[in-house]
């Protein structure tokens, strides 16, 4: 298997590494009670997901 024969600088790796960072969840707003939520998932603080309750709200 071939070997690097030199070093790759730190400059050149962490240009490498430039787009490998975490983006940020997408959040929407519940139609039901306004609050965020993520997309796709039944709204933590009222239990809906598309106009019906599908889990019991937390307390």
């Amino acid at each position: 298997m071939a070997n690097p024969k030199r070093r790759h600088s730190k400059m050149r790796t962490s240009k490498r590494r430039a787009h490998d960072h975490l983006s940020a969840a997408a959040n929407s707003h519940c139609p039901n009670c306004h609050e965020m939520k993520l997309p796709h998932h039944a709204c933590p603080h009222c239990g809906y997901y598309k106009g019906r309750q599908v889990v019991e709200a937390k307390a």
